[in-house]
């Protein structure tokens, strides 16, 4: 067993893992942090992505001591006061979401994606910028309008 630290949506947790164990196991069974989702465990397919230190990270593939010391960003925290992200209202007013499982994770990436960017990306920057990332559900159509249309607020809004 090895203590770590993180700290997880502006929030400091200790506690005693294995050093084998995956991030977004820790999260989802330690942390009570289900949001994040396991897809795949191999990185295919996107799912279980968040933020590590603001980059983005499959958590399937980061073990738990990594993030020792680190931030970590969940879909649980990225809304505000009750309000959403400028990305989570961008995927729901532009219905770019269906069954729902790969949703969270599709929006961390979005917004990795968009604040690596700089918020100027083209519809092809962004399909490009998914390709780890899949969804079943919807054909992406969506999801690239619903990016389109959140990267505009990052620059309006400063976030």
């Amino acid at each position: 067993m090895r203590r770590i630290s993180v700290n997880v949506n502006g929030k400091q947790h200790e506690a005693e893992v294995e050093p084998r164990q995956l991030l977004v196991y820790f999260l989802r069974e330690t942390l009570g942090l289900t949001g994040t989702n396991v897809g795949c465990d191999t990185t295919t397919c996107g799912a279980c992505t968040l933020l590590l230190d603001g980059k983005t990270v499959k958590s399937c593939t980061v073990l738990a001591v990594q993030a020792d010391g680190e931030q970590v960003t969940t879909i649980e925290g990225i809304s505000s006061d009750g309000e959403l992200h400028p990305m989570q209202q961008a995927f729901h007013e532009h219905h770019a979401l269906q069954c729902g499982y790969c949703t969270p994770g599709m929006i961390m990436a979005a917004i990795g994606l968009v604040e690596e960017g700089g918020g100027d990306l083209s519809e092809r920057d962004i399909r490009l910028g998914l390709e780890g990332n899949l969804c079943r559900c919807t054909g992406y159509h969506n999801i690239i309008k619903a990016i389109e249309a959140a990267q505009s607020q990052y620059s309006s809004a400063g976030a």
